[in-house]
């Protein structure tokens, strides 16, 4: 087999989105499975939407995703004398010819075929004129004028287009910048591209594109057009269905491999598996089992599935990455040991990074800046309660505190000798530690809050 080499191509008008970066990890995972290459190309020729921060926050999101790409990052803007040099070689074999009608001549001709109920298109008037280059001239591919252009889809199966739905195409514009189409099938030809994976947008930009490299004698690659994602409600995706660009789910704490691993579930299945690593993924991914129905995005489940991926994650390798969420959550510089025995007891309830670091809250403030659920309060700081409090705050203050054996069996003696229920006193401890009734072990709590502290929240519980 070939070589195998695929690209991805996004145009620096806005972040990347969820879409481009399920794309961006197809072509990634097709070139790592059979060991070829992928490349990055900057689509930025439109000069008024292309804005060098969008160029910066892509680069960042394919980083943090872990999509590395082979040789130089391509900018199409720099490529320009590239592509005219293709449009020329056409022009010189005949399968492109200047045009001279202006845009209103093109709409003209449009409105009238559209009268006819036939396809609005360009109407070939210059295809035999011999117009030459001038000012306000175009240059148009001369189009086959029967036949079918014909292609097998990776995922859509054989798809056939018939000549007459397309036109003599423009391919350079009457300012001399080459149009998307020419663009694209240059570069794809220069830097080796045997299969191009891109959402379904594009399957009407296909047969022109087969055409020019027809024309100019160019092995044709392997094309795969995926279907959007859609909302839980089979609409269009959108800030509305929770969908955000990749950068914003960086910055509210999810994890990389959670989010390539949802995303390539969303548009590829293998048997009924749904969490993979990513040796796994490079490993199945062949271009095959691409969905050819648009998937639907469900927010939860990609939190679940986050949820997964901290749980399992080695602690130490989690503190990092918790590490600047805590100083964002208004904390400053906590102890990194801190940071990762916090870490283990809050991690099976949360789902991200910024909920984690929050959760880690009431070990971090103190006694006087703590708030109390309202449920909590009702619940289990009733004057019984309270009075557990009182008592257990008298038995902790004589208490040795770096040993949490020696905690938690203060608390059994006490629920033991007054023949009470653990669930007579554990709430009321809950409520005044954290705030809260649940969380973590508490002897745990008490640890991580130090003697002085703990014995400061008793207090205040007892005197609400």
């Amino acid at each position: 087999m070939a070589k195998v080499v695929t690209r991805f191509a996004p145009s620096p008008t806005g972040h990347l989105h969820i879409g481009g970066a399920r794309t961006a990890i197809f072509c990634w995972l097709l070139a790592r499975h059979f060991g070829g290459d992928y490349h990055l190309r900057i689509e930025d020729t439109d000069l008024e939407r292309s804005k060098q921060e969008y160029t910066d926050s892509i680069l960042a999101s394919m980083r943090w995703l872990g999509l590395d790409w082979d040789g130089d990052l391509n900018y199409q803007t720099q490529r320009t004398a590239l592509y005219n040099s293709y449009v020329d070689k056409l022009l010189e074999n005949g399968h492109a010819y200047w045009c001279s009608c202006t845009p209103e001549e093109v709409d003209a001709m449009r409105e009238e075929a559209r009268a006819k109920g036939l396809k609005p298109r360009y109407n070939g008037q210059c295809r035999t004129r011999n117009v030459g280059a001038g000012e306000g001239h175009c240059v148009r591919l001369k189009a086959p004028l029967t036949g079918k252009v014909v292609f097998n889809d990776m995922v859509k199966g054989t798809i056939a287009v018939d000549v007459s739905e397309l036109d003599d195409m423009v391919i350079r514009r009457a300012d001399g910048m080459p149009t998307y189409n020419m663009a694209v099938v240059v570069d794809d030809y220069e830097m080796g591209i045997t299969h191009v994976i891109r959402g379904d947008d594009h399957v009407s930009n296909t047969p022109k594109q087969i055409l020019i490299y027809q024309a100019l004698g160019l092995p044709v690659p392997i094309f795969g057009h995926v279907p959007m994602i859609l909302g839980p409600d089979k609409q269009k995706l959108s800030k509305r269905h929770g969908a955000r660009a990749v950068i914003e789910y960086q910055d509210d704490g999810l994890l990389p491999q959670a989010l390539v691993n949802y995303l390539v579930r969303l548009g590829w299945s293998h048997g009924d598996q749904e969490i993979f690593t990513l040796e796994e993924l490079v490993k199945l991914f062949d271009g095959n089992n691409m969905n050819a129905s648009a998937a639907a995005f469900d927010p939860d489940k990609l939190q679940w599935l986050n949820a997964h991926y901290m749980r399992t994650l080695p602690l130490p390798e989690l503190t990092e990455l918790l590490l600047p969420f805590v100083e964002k959550a208004g904390f400053g510089t906590v102890d990194k040991a801190l940071v990762e025995k916090m870490a283990s007891l809050f991690r099976e309830r949360a789902s991200n990074l910024k909920e984690l670091a929050e959760a880690f809250r009431p070990l971090l403030i103190s006694a006087e800046q703590l708030s109390y659920a309202e449920a909590g309060v009702k619940k289990a700081l009733t004057e019984e309660g309270r009075q557990h409090l009182a008592a257990l705050r008298l038995a902790y203050a004589e208490a040795d505190f770096g040993d949490t054996a020696t905690l938690e069996k203060i608390m059994h003696d006490y629920v033991e000798q007054n023949s009470l229920k653990f669930k007579q006193v554990g709430p009321p401890m809950r409520v005044a530690l954290l705030g809260y009734l649940g969380g973590p072990h508490l002897p745990d709590v008490m640890t991580i809050l130090g003697k002085a502290e703990t014995l400061a929240r008793l207090e205040r519980a007892v005197n609400l």
